[in-house]
Formats: C-alpha cells, structure tokens, sequence
C-alpha cells in the first residue's frame, strides 16, 4: 500500500537545456509540428472512442468490424468488441499484395557472425510452416505455448505461428532457470514448449533445453518440445515428447491461412516476476494491442520503407514483443535482430553492427547506454555511425548525462532521442517525444502520446502542482492496456487499480515541469523517506553520474537508526579510475552541490558492476537487501551475473 502522503515526493533535480527537433528531420516527419501533435491530442481529448476507432479502422485490417469501440467496467476493459482480426495477418499476410513481398522483413546476425535476412514472403512461409507445425501436434485455439529461446528469427516466427492459429504464446525470457520456467509452464498450463539445444551468449552457449528437461519433471500439462538445433549442442530427447524443429518442418504447409480471432481473444501471457517470487502473468489482447503498438511504432520511432530499425531488446521482455516482432512488422519496417551480448567480443559491438548493416533507428537501455560510457568514448569513436538518424531509451529513466553522451557521441549532435516511458502492462509507449514535433530535454520523457490520459496526483487522485513530485496514473482505459493477471482478476484489481480510487497507478513516481513535460522520478518503491522528506532515487543517482568519473550508479535506502532511512549509493567508475576515500568525499559533496544536503548519500560502495537482468534493469530490491544486510529475498533467475551479488556483500563499506 502507499504511504499517508505527509508531502509529495520532493523533486529537486533540474534541467534547462532544450533540443528543437532538427528542421529536415520534422519536414519528412509523420508528426511534423507541435501543433499537429496538440490537434491529435484536442481530438482524443474531445472524442475518445471516436478518435481510437479512427486510429483501428485506419491501422489495421479487419475480417469483421467491431460493434462496440469501448465497454468499461472498471478495472476491466474490452475494446473494439465483435471485431474480428488477426495479429499475423496484421504483419505479413496484407504486405504481400504490395512490393513489400520483396522487402526484408527481419535481417539477423548470430553472436557467432552468422547471418540471415528473411523477406515478408519468406517469413510467412516460414510462419505458416511452424503454424502447421502447432497445428499437427494438436495446438488448438485458446491453447497456450512456451515459447523459450535464444535471439534467432525462430522466436519471432514461433510468436506470429502461435498467433496465425488463435493460440496465446507465452515467451519466457531464456536466462530463467528450471524452476522459474516450470512454475510459469505450470501456471499457464502449457501444451507445447518450443525451445532450443541452446543460444549463444558471451562466447558460450546456454543450455536452453537442459533447462527445460529440469522443468519438465513436474508439468503435466506439457504434451510436446519441439527444439530448434541452434548450436549442434548435446542434448536428451525424449522419444514422444521431443521433436526437432527442422523434421517436423520438412513435410509441413506453407500457406497456412490466419484463423481470425475477437478483438479480446489473448495474443500472449507475459510473466513479470515479483519481490514475493510469484510471477505475474500479464494478459495482453489482440486489437488493442496490435493498435497501439502500430501506432506507436510509426509515430514515435517516425518509420519510412527505407530505414533499417534496430530495437536491442530480448524478445523475452514485452520490448521485444511490442518493439522487435509485433508493432514494427504491422508497420512494414525492416526489423534487425542479434543474438549476442552487447560487449561481446568487444564493446564496440553494437557500434560495429550498426555500420554493418546501416542501421538508421536505434533503440536500446539507458543501462546499455551507461556500460558503453564506462567502457569509453573511444570504441563508439572508431565508426561512422552516419547511418542513424533516431536514437531511443527504454527501460529506465535515463539521467541526463547519459542522455547527452548518447546525443553527441552516438547521435553525432544530428540525431532526435526519444526517451519513451512504459511498461509491460501497458503494452505501448504511453509517454514520449515525437521526434519531428516535440522539443527534448535530457531525462524527460516529455509529453504523453496522443490519446493517452496521464497525470501526477497525490493518494487521493488529486493532481499535484507544477515541479511536485507524485503519483504517476492513467486517467482512462487506452487500447494495449493489459486486461488481467492470468487467472487472477482479484490481483489484478488489487495490483493496479486499488491504490488510487479510478485510476491506473503506474507504480512510478512522476513530476511535470512548467511546459507539462513528465519527469519519471523511479518506483515509489524506490523513493527514500529521509528525516520526513521523500526522495526519489533517481535523482540522486542523475547526481552522481553527472561527476565526470562516474559511469553510472544506483542508490537505495537502508535502515537508519536517527533519520529512518539513510541513502546508499552503488557507484560504478569510469575505466581506469581507482576508488579512494578521498573521492568517496568528493561523490558525497558533489551531491549535496546538484540537489542539496538533504540527499547527500550515507554510504557509497564502489563496485564494478551491479545487479541487472539481462534486459539490462537494476535490480534494485536486491541492493537494499545487500545495504540493509540482509539474504537476497524473492526471484534472482534473471540475474544477468549472478556473482555480482556476492561481489558487492564482500566489498568494504
């Protein structure tokens, strides 16, 4: 539950400088000005429905058109009812009848070097064989598959076969162990899993289908593995259950027709995990959300037929689902898609890449964008990158030096950021610059996308004034909004709709400048309760990275004997600085001078890395464990080095 708010979450960092969208950038743009973007927002502020049924009828294709735009039971929501569509005819079925046939839909390289590129035509072959595939193994509408593997093209064309058949897939992030993959089969009672011998990963190979014949020893609900040969890597198959993707393809259909689905049937199941170390599964739909992740994929990432797109997500996370398959597909784009790490062999990998294959739109983590700063300057600097012309975050809030080092070292100055606030349950970017309208400054997300209702309130569901810190809700239901925790809408309710009366609550506190720009300040529960003032994390941690020999940083509050809760601070250096308590000092004084004494930090520990997914997330729950003392508590499967934690227990204070 939230605190009694005594006062708003205090906000005390501050930002001026600002970045007009350069003019021939906006004069190509799909959103050209500031004042097309008010006119679309006027629209969706008069006419709601009206202004979403617009957006369906013009975005996507309909086998039956809907009767109803929006039925509203609060918490739950159907939208566009009585329609009829389907997400894998959204995203290759009608770009066959144009040149788009021809184009590359996915292009791909492995870890290893190797490459494919697979056209829109060559896609819904291969979609429609893996269709036949589910289809012969006895997948029926409504049936749920696990989908478990590596960044190949295989996990996008298993998502559009699950959806051309009606069947909801359920990908699971392939750095989750045996028993967080048994617990997520289990839960959504899985009658295929579709996996691999293993993928690469820093030079050595995760033993994908090991993982999966640990979970299996307690999932009856499974029928069926179908396993991809990914890296000629030993495994056990069992006779009757395990199939090997490339035998059943051999004798399957290539023209599978897409079976179309209501508006509400499930596209997919997401599991979040929580602190208490039950997941979540997240239920996104069909239309709502295949609209607004189309719209969001034009508008924001501004896709032309011409560009090469390039989001780094793992298509394990809703990212990948809504960035790398589903919106930018709906829309035509030419999609990039890589295997490895994004240090590996070297840290200019990503850098490589992009000049490789031209990449002109890239989308990635402001932990990403921290690593590539802690590792130096001169890696991005031995490439063109003249290619780009978008640059985009998503994940975190990004702080504003990090924002910079993207614009000038990547960007080149000449590239618009967009720095896009959203999560799993919403589906689609909510908040966000529109490159060829909106003026960016670093650290904000800006404004909210067209249609989308957001606000800063305090608990009672008041909004909060200018340069306050609050609450960060949606105001009304929107399209690819989540419609329930798998068999669990009393979670549901409880989770997000509860806590402030008519409103979803993000979980994320928030402020909104003189020019109604978002701030997101962090998680609520990450804000500090420092001798009566609240404080969000995030601000503080935008301090220290802003010292010129910090690459990046994270801070969390532990018990404090006389203020309640002191702030602790993890620090990661920049390369070739060695920690001295002369420049711990230095970090604690240089906070007290951005944001004040109020948030300068207790305890700082250097260390050379932190806690993160393989997404790239701080985890920061486990930070306070570490800073309280305490045993890690809750699901630490998605650790991207799990040595990390102990790394930081036996570093001196």
């Amino acid at each position: 539950m939230l605190e009694p708010v005594a006062s708003e979450i205090e906000s005390l960092l501050h930002e001026e400088r600002m970045f007009p969208p350069p003019p021939d950038f906006a004069r190509h743009a799909h959103i050209r000005s500031m004042d097309e973007y008010r006119a679309l927002a006027q629209e969706a502020e008069t006419d709601y429905e009206g202004y979403w049924a617009r957006q369906a009828d013009r975005e996507l294709h309909w086998h039956r058109k809907w009767d109803t735009v929006l039925e509203w039971e609060e918490p739950f929501a159907k939208w566009f009812s009585g329609g009829q569509l389907n997400a894998s005819y959204q995203c290759l079925d009608r770009h066959l009848a144009s040149w788009r046939r021809n184009k590359a839909a996915l292009i791909w390289e492995g870890e290893p070097g190797d490459q494919r590129t697979l056209t829109y035509q060559q896609l819904y072959c291969e979609v429609s064989r893996f269709a036949s595939v589910l289809q012969n193994l006895g997948v029926k509408l409504g049936d749920r598959v696990i989908i478990y593997l590596p960044m190949v093209p295989e996990a996008a064309i298993a998502m559009l076969a699950c959806a051309r058949i009606g069947a909801p897939h359920s990908v699971i992030f392939g750095g989750f162990s045996s028993e967080a993959l048994k617990d997520r089969i289990n839960d959504a009672q899985a009658k295929v899993i579709v996996t691999a011998d293993g993928g690469w990963r820093r030079g050595k190979v995760i033993p994908l289908k090991a993982n999966v014949d640990g979970a299996l020893e307690n999932t009856p609900s499974v029928e069926h593995v179908v396993v991809l040969n990914r890296c000629n890597n030993d495994v056990t198959m069992k006779p009757g259950r395990d199939h090997w993707w490339h035998e059943l393809g051999e004798f399957a259909c290539l023209d599978v027709p897409a079976v179309p689905v209501d508006s509400e049937h499930p596209l997919f199941i997401l599991y979040t995990s929580g602190t208490t170390g039950k997941p979540k599964g997240v239920v996104h739909t069909t239309a709502g959300y295949m609209l607004g992740t189309t719209l969001t994929s034009k508008w924001v990432f501004d896709l032309k037929d011409e560009d090469v797109y390039w989001c780094t997500a793992d298509i394990g996370w809703v990212t990948g689902h809504s960035y790398v398959v589903y919106g930018p597909l709906s829309a035509g784009a030419t999609v990039f898609m890589y295997e490895g790490a994004p240090m590996t062999p070297q840290p200019d990998r990503f850098w490589q890449l992009i000049d490789k294959y031209k990449i002109s739109i890239l989308y990635t983590a402001p932990t990403a964008i921290r690593a590539f700063i802690q590792a130096g300057e001169q890696w991005a600097l031995r490439h063109k990158l003249d290619s780009l012309r978008l640059l985009g975050t998503v994940g975190e809030p990004i702080n504003p030096e990090a924002w910079m080092w993207y614009h000038h070292i990547i960007g080149k100055g000449r590239c618009p950021i967009v720095d896009t606030w959203w999560q799993t349950e919403t589906g689609s970017i909510m908040i966000t610059p529109l490159p060829g309208a909106t003026p960016t400054k670093p650290g904000t997300a800006t404004l909210p996308f067209p249609g989308i209702m957001v606000d800063v309130v305090d608990k009672a569901g008041q909004s909060v004034p200018v340069n306050t810190g609050g609450y960060l809700v949606v105001k009304r239901p929107w399209p690819s909004m989540m419609r329930t925790i798998y068999k669990d809408p009393e979670r549901f309710k409880q989770t997000y709709w509860s806590e402030i009366p008519g409103m979803y609550f993000a979980g994320d506190g928030a402020r909104r400048d003189s020019e109604g720009y978002f701030w997101i300040m962090g998680r609520v529960d990450d804000v500090i309760n420092v001798a009566g003032h609240r404080l969000g994390t995030m601000e503080v941690e935008s301090a220290l990275v802003s010292h010129p020999l910090v690459a990046e940083a994270a801070v969390v509050g532990r018990p404090d004997p006389i203020k309640g809760t002191g702030v602790a601070a993890f620090v990661t250096l920049q390369q070739g600085t060695s920690p001295t308590e002369a420049l711990k000092q230095e970090l604690m004084a240089h906070v007290v001078k951005e944001i004040g004494a109020i948030a300068r930090p207790d305890d700082i520990r250097f260390t050379d890395a932190l806690p993160k997914t393989r997404s790239g997330k701080i985890m920061r729950r486990l930070l306070r464990d570490v800073a309280a003392g305490r045993e890690a508590a809750g699901d630490t499967t998605a650790l991207e080095d799990s040595a990390v934690l102990s790394r930081l227990r036996t570093a001196e204070d």
